[in-house]
């Protein structure tokens, strides 16, 4: 470059965990403060970081040698020593995954298998050894996931972006990114308010938007966005007595979501869910109708082709979710006793899930790059648990970037 960038070295698009960990990481990296990141919120945390069931998850479900696999593994360690040094709440309390029938044992031994293989301390259990664990959940046969705990994610969002601003960065909310222009000394980033933002290079981090402002900067992502619904329930009265830690059940293997389960969080407080049904707008968490999203939808073919494969799973998902008493079936598939009166609606999320333009769910974190930008394009959970660790590879490519 000719000359330094007037507004930012580097410019962070996105203030979830993902992307504030990011600046932190670039800053470190670099050995620069001059990071700037910005949000179209007016603080961090607002969508995927802060509306999630608060698990720092182990490794266990991801294919051996995946993306996924590593990054959960070593960021869930790395969550835990940052929340330890800096007495940020985290509690190690393992988890079960349950299997209520015999036609599930193949499953459980697979994920026993890649727990393993993934270096996450797991241990098979018996109904009555799961009784010691779990003294209400029924079940033929568990895996105890020990290097599972819960944590305030926002919380840990709110010491990263004051650990950027200590170390000379900035947090800018309202903005929202309109273009990206590459020039000789960088990058040209006009806002959709007419703001214009010199910078070194752009990282994007936007989640549910990441796919659009990587077209706005100039890239043609293989994949794009498609938003899922998850709705969570409240669990009170004296069947929030029923669960000690977290019950999983075994999840569709076919799909990337966990299934239907219960969180004693953080707090103490006790949440069942999430659901997983296709959202029509990427922010609607009212169950309102975006008509651009909606629009966006109806004309995607991957996803026409994607919904002929799993049309009846996506069907049956969405009759649970409009219908409380199926989730509290479910439920009480592996806790009995517990009471669907006890079950309150609660504030719901929606995940950023990348399907590829053949019409498949993209499993892994996906990246992408065009001209001084890095584009996270695929960051669906783990991602909070892995914000550290991916940050760390995010770092690495800016530093290419800059160097280029």
């Amino acid at each position: 470059m000719s000359g330094p960038p007037s507004d930012a070295a580097v410019l962070v698009v996105g203030a979830g965990l993902v992307g504030l960990a990011a600046a932190r990481a670039i800053q470190e990296r670099l050995a620069t403060g001059d990071v700037l990141v910005v949000d179209k919120e007016p603080g961090p945390a607002r969508h995927q970081s802060g509306r999630n069931s608060g698990v720092a998850h182990s490794g266990v479900y991801y294919a051996p040698g995946s993306a996924k696999a590593w990054l959960a593994v070593q960021g869930r360690r790395a969550l835990e020593r940052y929340c330890s040094d800096r007495s940020l709440p985290y509690r190690g309390c393992g988890k079960v995954i349950v299997a209520t029938d015999e036609g599930q044992l193949d499953a459980l031994a697979e994920l026993e298998r890649r727990g393993r293989s993934n270096g996450v301390r797991v241990e098979r259990l018996d109904g009555e050894r799961l009784r010691e664990v779990e003294p209400h959940v029924r079940a033929v046969a568990a895996l105890h996931v020990l290097d599972t705990g819960v944590v305030d994610f926002p919380a840990v969002a709110a010491s990263l972006a004051g650990e950027i601003e200590l170390a000379g960065g900035a947090f800018r909310g309202g903005l929202e990114i309109a273009g990206a222009r590459p020039n000789d000394r960088g990058l040209e980033v006009r806002c959709t308010d007419g703001t214009l933002l010199r910078v070194g290079a752009l990282v994007n981090c936007a989640g549910l938007q990441s796919d659009r402002v990587a077209r706005r900067c100039g890239a043609t992502p293989a994949v794009h966005i498609v938003p899922f619904r998850g709705d969570y329930a409240d669990v009170t009265g004296p069947s929030s007595d029923l669960v000690r830690a977290l019950v999983y059940p075994v999840p569709d293997p076919r799909w990337p979501f966990l299934g239907v389960h219960l969180t004693r969080s953080i707090d103490g407080s006790v949440h069942a869910g999430p659901t997983a049904v296709l959202a029509l707008g990427r922010e609607a968490y009212d169950r309102s109708v975006d008509r651009h999203d909606t629009l966006a939808l109806l004309r995607d073919r991957a996803l026409w082709r994607l919904g002929r494969r799993y049309w009846r799973t996506g069907l049956s998902e969405l009759r649970r979710a409009r219908s409380p008493e199926r989730v509290v079936a479910d439920l009480r598939r592996f806790i009995p006793e517990l009471d669907g009166a006890d079950l309150r609606p609660a504030a719901p999320g929606i995940r950023a899930q990348a399907i590829s333009t053949d019409g498949h769910l993209v499993d892994d974190f996906a990246f992408g790059e065009s001209p001084r930008c890095v584009h996270v394009l695929n960051a669906p959970s783990p991602a909070a648990t892995a914000s550290l660790a991916i940050a760390q590879a995010i770092a690495r490519r800016v530093e290419q970037v800059v160097a280029d």
